[in-house]
């Protein structure tokens, strides 16, 4: 069965991934280490994990499998589940894929070393655009359609 997990704690379409998943009626399972608001939708379960850096991550990896959704801007953890053969979304709305993965972490590792040798170790990020959100509701949508068609086909 189809179900959309969400990396909770800091992000910024969890909104989004109720409205898309209410059509459809999918599950939903934020995962966060607290301090989010439950959402009233029975659709949508929240799992509050240990205050680990890992833990929420951990708990999506262990649960999210072939035929499943993750949302998450965290490329170790995008990695873990594609390799679970789950769909794997970035709240801008781009995928994560086995093709890219690889270079995904490389870069990660590039922008940490980076990061330690400029002073105070501080970066510059792009805020969250209406753009980004429009782009992950049609990405949200046809990832669902997509794995939709994987089912009907039997190859989820």
């Amino acid at each position: 069965m189809l179900e959309i997990y969400v990396d909770g704690d800091a992000c910024p379409v969890k909104g989004e991934v109720e409205q898309v998943a209410g059509r459809h009626q999918l599950p939903v399972i934020i995962v966060s280490n607290g301090g989010l608001r439950p959402s009233r939708n029975p659709l949508v379960r929240h799992v509050t994990v240990p205050e680990s850096p890992d833990a929420a991550d951990d708990w999506i990896a262990e649960h999210a499998g072939e035929g499943d959704i993750v949302i998450t801007a965290d490329i170790p953890l995008a990695s873990r589940a594609l390799k679970a053969k789950a769909r794997v979304l970035k709240p801008n709305g781009e995928p994560f894929t086995e093709a890219g993965i690889g270079t995904a972490l490389g870069m990660r590792e590039l922008s940490r070393h980076l990061r330690e040798l400029t002073p105070g170790g501080q970066t510059h990020h792009a805020g969250f655009t209406k753009q980004d959100r429009s782009r992950f509701l049609n990405a949200l949508e046809n990832e669902i359609q997509a794995t939709k068609r994987s089912f009907r086909s039997g190859s989820a």
